[in-house]
C-alpha cells in the first residue's frame, strides 16, 4: 500500500460510540486519539498526514469528530446520547484541529496538540503524547 499519496481526500473513521472506542483502544495498550476537525480546514489536513498512516499501520487508534456536526449521533464515555459538535463543546475543543488522547472513562492522559503550529515538528510532538499516554494505560 502507498502510504505516501497525499491524504487530503482520507478521513479518520469516526464512531458511534467513545466509551466503546476507547475500550478497544485500552485492550491494544493504546490511547483513543480523538481529533477535533472542521470541513476544510488544510491544519486537520496536515495532521491527517500523521494520523493516517499511522491508523493504517496499526500503530494508533483514531477517530475524528466535526466540532460542526450536530446531527450524527454518538454515545458518550457515560453511554449517553451525544453529538460531535456536544461532545467538541464537553472536551473544551474550540480549535480544529485538537489531538486528544484519552483513556478508557475519557480521561485525558497526556496534554492535548491544539493547532498545527510547526508541521516539521509535529510527528515529534505527536510521539511524545502517545508514548505518555501509553505509558500512564500500564499503569492503570
Amino acid at each position: 500500500m502507498n502510504t505516501t499519496a497525499p491524504v487530503r481526500h482520507r478521513a479518520l473513521p469516526s464512531t458511534a460510540s467513545l466509551k466503546a472506542s476507547a475500550i478497544n483502544a485500552s485492550r491494544q495498550g493504546q490511547p483513543l486519539v480523538v481529533m477535533t476537525t472542521l470541513d476544510g480546514c488544510p491544519y486537520c489536513d496536515l495532521v491527517r498526514q500523521y494520523l493516517v498512516p499511522m491508523q493504517m499501520q496499526g500503530l494508533v487508534h483514531a477517530v475524528q469528530l466535526d466540532i460542526r456536526d450536530s446531527q450524527s449521533r454518538l454515545e458518550d464515555f457515560q453511554g449517553r446520547s451525544s453529538t460531535p459538535a456536544e461532545q467538541a463543546k464537553l472536551f473544551k475543543a474550540r480549535f480544529a484541529p485538537t489531538v486528544l488522547f484519552l483513556g478508557p472513562q475519557g480521561d485525558e492522559l497526556a496534554e492535548r496538540l491544539v493547532g498545527m503550529a510547526v508541521p516539521d515538528l509535529y510527528g515529534g510532538y505527536l510521539e511524545v503524547r502517545l508514548e505518555e499516554s501509553r505509558a500512564r494505560l500500564k499503569k492503570n
